[in-house]
């Protein structure tokens, strides 16, 4: 039973979640911001290949048209290297650009703006060689290495099939001009590089889902772990009780010793009481000595009947003093005719009871 009770199967809480989070612990796919990348790059250059067969024209026309007349020494080497580093900056930036939007993108989607120092802290369980020896042999381990195997099983085979389809052609581009070179060659690139991208995004979908699924595992929780962070989090339960009821006592002695000085009692009539206390000269106004709602109405009403304090019915004025005024307040301006009302009331029945008395 004991160590049914350790099995974890139950998913993870919201607030183990939000700790594996601040960890830098989420569930992303590495492989599926690569494949995107690819896709992209690949969409990039279908678009601007003839942009691209130009800018190589118009660079390798002036290299060569220039090339006899120039005289390679240490001091004009350096401008034809800088020149050449230049075009192939400019050749080659948008890819970066389009890389790094798309790596932006793909990360926000999967996890979201994270941003976390723990990652960076050190840790010495890494230079543990068992440690290392266990990852090594880990289901996760053998996932990645089915992963790469599936890679170069997939888009090898890719290859494979498109060259040998295309052989015919490509064998022939060395009877083309450069331009038709070029074209036959950057074609081929694309539409392999095209397939191998699907392929490959094929792939990294299954990756991230995964990633999903083994991030949900490695966070499920023993029933016990659920309880202990419900402990921590809303407090154990047994403490809750105890300290319901020593509010619950305090409230009762406050009551026993508040209401019997109380001028007069407020009901509704049986759901709510209110005690009033009301010292003519002493006090600026009526001030709300102990409430309460059902059996705590019962008991403040018994203590005030034992006491000879009066009990009023006034159901409007209860509910407004019992939802408004908190216990040691003065009542608001706008219950002082209603209240006053009430204190003429139980001034007439005391001036009665005196004058029967007598």
């Amino acid at each position: 039973m004991a160590g049914s009770a350790q099995e974890r199967t139950e998913q993870a809480t919201p607030r183990r979640l939000q700790e594996s989070r601040r960890k830098g612990q989420v569930a992303r796919s590495t492989d599926l911001t690569g494949a995107l990348i690819l896709l992209a790059m690949v969409a990039l250059l279908y678009t601007i290949q003839d942009q691209f067969l130009l800018d190589l024209q118009r660079y390798f026309t002036y290299y060569f048209s220039s090339a006899a007349e120039v005289r390679v020494t240490e001091k004009s080497l350096l401008p034809i290297l800088n020149n050449a580093a230049l075009f192939s900056l400019s050749l080659i930036a948008p890819f970066f650009v389009v890389a790094l939007l798309v790596a932006v993108a793909s990360n926000l989607a999967q996890v979201g703006f994270l941003f976390t120092t723990e990652v960076l802290k050190p840790r010495l369980d890494i230079l543990n060689p068992m440690s290392g020896l266990q990852k090594m042999f880990s289901t996760r381990s053998l996932v990645e290495l089915l992963k790469s195997v599936l890679k170069f099983i997939i888009i090898g085979g890719i290859t494979y099939y498109l060259i040998k389809a295309n052989l015919g052609d490509l064998m022939l581009v060395f009877n083309l001009s450069p331009e038709g070179l070029y074209k036959t060659i950057i074609g081929f690139i694309i539409t392999v590089a095209w397939w191998g991208a699907l392929a490959y995004f094929a792939l990294a979908v299954l990756d991230y889902m995964y990633q999903r699924y083994d991030y949900k595992k490695s966070l499920m929780m023993s029933k016990q772990e659920v309880k202990e962070e419900f402990r921590q989090s809303e407090g154990d339960p047994h403490i809750k009780a105890r300290q319901r009821e020593m509010r619950r006592s305090m409230s009762m002695n406050k009551i026993i010793t508040e209401v019997p000085q109380a001028t007069v009692v407020v009901t509704n009539p049986t759901h709510l009481a209110v005690a009033l206390k009301y010292r003519q000269g002493e006090m600026s106004a009526p001030v709300v000595v102990a409430k309460g709602a059902d059996w705590l109405a019962e008991r403040i009403r018994d203590i005030a009947r034992d006491n000879k304090v009066p009990l009023v019915e006034d159901k409007e004025t209860a509910q407004f003093l019992y939802h408004t005024v908190e216990i040691g307040q003065e009542i608001p301006i706008e219950i002082y005719q209603a209240v006053a009302q009430i204190l003429a009331m139980v001034h007439r029945l005391k001036a009665r009871e005196n004058y029967r008395a007598t």
